[in-house]
């Protein structure tokens, strides 16, 4: 399976390439030489993710939203595409919906088409709220169908759905991941997410908002850690489809999150709690044995590096040199 070039670079399709996840892939790839067309509609990614390799010789931007078919030439399709954060991917809920559901549905007939291997970049969500602690692949979840998050939940897990009917009915490669909580530079300063909200607030001076009492657990995955997982994933055995989990599993309370990034910052941010959002999950850890397994794989990045290595990004963008 597989229209894998035997000489030269691979030219490789990253839709959504132009977010905080995709142009760190975007990047990654053209270092390990390969051809990289981006394709994305700045729904949520931004161009500024895309300014140091805008003008790399093998770098080819798109403007196209994947919800209608696209038609090129490509060697493998990372399928990143959906807007991730609560407060975007609720904005607009319906093309929400559209972007994981039609967007799938396309790529997977450009990948049949070409006969190459397709990345589906799926999420935690599709486990809602956990009732098993951590969470293994072959656990279906506990998830609300008409609740607020619904559009990005059951959107995603659709789209697993429409990637392994692909795969068993036209013999599709297909490679699905399952992203845990990812945090790091080119993160969308107001994304509504807990570590850009909370950096945000410390470097501001501001209260930092925690929902509930902040007991509620997240495992925290630095974005260089997760692209290695992505490529690993994507140059595997063919029989290897997933879903496999991509996170790291040191869990952290969000009020532990809050004081560490206080700490980090140097912040004197006090801390303010808001009543529980609907359909907050209360524990959220991957158990990644099937990524050590399959892969080779685990997260190097322990939190305080990661926060470190990101808070300098966020301090920029309050001084205006990015967004």
């Amino acid at each position: 399976m597989g229209t894998k070039r035997e000489f030269g670079p691979q030219r490789i399709l990253v839709t959504g390439g132009a977010g905080f996840i995709g142009s760190h892939l975007c990047a990654r790839l053209l270092a390990e030489g390969q051809e990289v067309l981006c394709v994305d509609n700045f729904y949520t990614g931004s161009r500024e993710n895309l300014q140091p390799i805008l003008n790399h010789p093998r770098f080819e931007f798109l403007r196209h939203d994947v919800t209608h078919p696209l038609y090129v030439e490509v060697d493998q399709i990372y399928n990143l595409a959906c807007p991730a954060s609560p407060i975007h991917y609720q904005f607009d809920p319906v093309q929400t919906t559209k972007t994981s559901v039609h967007g799938a549905i396309n790529m997977l007939g450009l990948a049949k088409r070409l006969k190459v291997p397709i990345f589906q970049a799926s999420t935690s969500e599709v486990y809602g709220d956990p009732e098993v602690h951590p969470q293994p692949e072959d656990y279906w979840g506990h998830v609300n169908p008409v609740g607020y998050r619904s559009c990005y939940d059951e959107g995603k897990r659709c789209a697993e759905t429409l990637f392994f009917d692909y795969h068993r009915q036209h013999k599709v490669e297909i490679k699905v991941a399952r992203i845990f909580n990812t945090y790091g530079p080119n993160m969308h300063p107001n994304d509504g997410r807990v570590v850009s909200n909370f950096i945000m607030q410390a470097l501001l001076g501001r209260p930092i908002t925690i929902y509930g009492e902040g007991q509620q657990t997240r495992s925290f995955c630095f974005v260089d850690d997760l692209v290695e997982g992505f490529i690993r994933l994507m140059n595997s055995p063919t029989e290897v489809t997933g879903p496999i989990n991509l996170g790291n599993p040191g869990e952290f309370t969000i009020r532990e999150l809050a004081d560490l990034i206080i700490e980090l910052t140097g912040s004197k941010s006090t801390i303010e709690h808001l009543p529980l959002p609907p359909d907050d999950p209360k524990q959220r850890r991957p158990d990644i044995t099937r990524a050590r397994n399959t892969l080779g794989w685990e997260p190097k990045i322990a939190l305080r590096e990661g926060l470190k290595q990101s808070i300098p990004y966020f301090e920029r963008v309050l001084r205006g040199q990015k967004r």
